[in-house]
């Protein structure tokens, strides 16, 4: 069963990078904030699915690296002297979210599979930042985390295609990266990945 790119439909318009760039700062505080609710959502689907043996080390591994990347984030706002705020609700993960099936089976499928277009989505803007930030050390992090999330957004669907048949996940992911379009084209732009 072969991995299906996660491929998205809508495309970042360049006045996102313009309001990063104009409030980088904001922009790292959420940064630092989605990875460590990334890990939080690996932990919490361990705990829910313990049954899961297949997948269950590559959850782990990918839990760790999600707490790696937010050590990292963090120690640039540190650099910088900045705190880490409280939860503030994220609508574009909220919108995802609030499309998700109920049932043990479908509820599963699509956690993953809105935590693979969530990563893709990632893997794009941080891409753009990686070549639009005149800092080098934040560029360098930034080039290296894009690559990490193409990575994390294909092993969330090679995961299910341990688990279901490959027809059925590709169907239910075109689906949701058309809902995730949808989100994305009606998001007010702010200073932070989504």
């Amino acid at each position: 069963m072969g991995s299906k790119s996660p491929d998205l439909r809508y495309t970042t318009s360049p006045e996102w990078i313009k309001t990063v760039l104009n409030d980088f700062d904001s922009f790292l505080i959420d940064h630092a904030c989605c990875e460590r609710k990334a890990n939080a959502l690996l932990m919490s689907l361990i705990a829910k699915y313990p049954d899961r043996n297949g997948i269950i080390p590559q959850l782990i591994a990918l839990a760790l690296e999600e707490l790696e990347h937010f050590a990292e984030a963090y120690s640039f706002m540190e650099k910088r002297g900045l705190q880490l705020g409280k939860d503030e609700p994220d609508p574009y993960v909220n919108q995802l979210l609030a499309r998700a099936r109920h049932g043990r089976d479908e509820r599963f499928i699509d956690r993953l599979l809105i935590s693979s277009v969530i990563e893709r989505r990632g893997a794009e803007r941080f891409r753009l930042v990686a070549e639009n930030i005149a800092d080098p050390e934040l560029a360098a992090f930034y080039e290296r985390l894009w690559k990490a999330e193409v990575k994390h957004a294909h092993v969330f669907v090679q995961m299910l295609h341990k688990e279901y048949e490959a027809e059925l996940v590709n169907a239910r992911l075109d689906e949701i990266t058309a809902f995730e379009a949808e989100i994305c084209s009606t998001l007010k732009l702010r200073p932070a990945l989504h």
